[in-house]
């Protein structure tokens, strides 16, 4: 990927007003925002969307809070968001950000080639997930995938997936979801789990949302028979 000079960023990881210049609203666009802390990738980024007539970059963010204002101010179509970004986990926020603004997919940007963080990514609620050496030849293509509600995956790390997959977790949860659904069984209040995992309460409460969703059960001893059913419950 090609990047051109830094873009001054001011002091709340926002961009300063001179950043935002050109980036204003087309009707009928893809409409984007595009978060990531390194300047010079932002830039790079936006002029590979840029070459697409069909998208529209409406705002950019260098830390996970600015993203996250973003597109809650915007309403974007599609959030390309950085895995590694200033001011919390960019994987415990995708399905916070699903909540908060639901018409907003995200494709992750990544330096990370690992199956286990597509995994989790995708797992979390995003549907593109693109490395960043690739992005020239597979970002455009995965904006206009998850704009269109489709999933998106480098065919090399997805067949990786898939090699990598683990027959024993069920219903299409995620790794995170199994282990929230494990401690949901084993009697922990969502405040128990998030102090043992490390996460929000909030995050906590997605989770178990999504794993009622996944599974289409609705009441907490059907979920703990579900984990029975499935081997979930090892020791504590």
């Amino acid at each position: 990927m090609t990047f051109m000079s830094e873009t001054p960023i001011s002091t709340n990881g926002s961009l300063a007003s001179s950043a935002n210049e050109g980036l204003t609203d087309t009707p009928d666009r893809i409409r984007i925002v595009i978060a990531d802390d390194h300047s010079v990738v932002r830039r790079g980024l936006r002029d590979v969307l840029a070459a697409d007539r069909g998208f529209d970059v409406v705002a950019e963010a260098g830390t996970l809070d600015a993203a996250r204002r973003s597109v809650r101010g915007r309403h974007p179509d599609v959030l390309v968001l950085d895995l590694k970004m200033p001011g919390g986990s960019s994987l415990e926020a995708i399905p916070e950000i699903r909540d908060e603004c639901p018409e907003t997919q995200i494709v992750v940007l990544t330096m990370h080639n690992e199956p286990a963080y597509a995994r989790q990514a995708l797992g979390a609620g995003a549907l593109g997930y693109v490395l960043k050496e690739a992005a020239d030849e597979e970002l455009v293509e995965a904006v206009r995938s998850a704009a269109a509600g489709e999933t998106f995956l480098n065919p090399r790390l997805g067949a990786r997936i898939a090699a990598d997959a683990h027959p024993g977790s069920p219903g299409g949860l995620s790794d995170r979801e199994v282990e929230v659904l494990r401690m949901i069984a084993l009697g922990h209040t969502n405040t128990e789990i998030a102090q043992q995992l490390y996460l929000s309460a909030r995050t906590v409460e997605t989770h178990r949302a999504h794993i009622q969703q996944k599974l289409r059960l609705s009441t907490r001893s059907e979920l703990v028979r579900y984990a029975l059913d499935h081997r979930l419950l090892g020791s504590d």
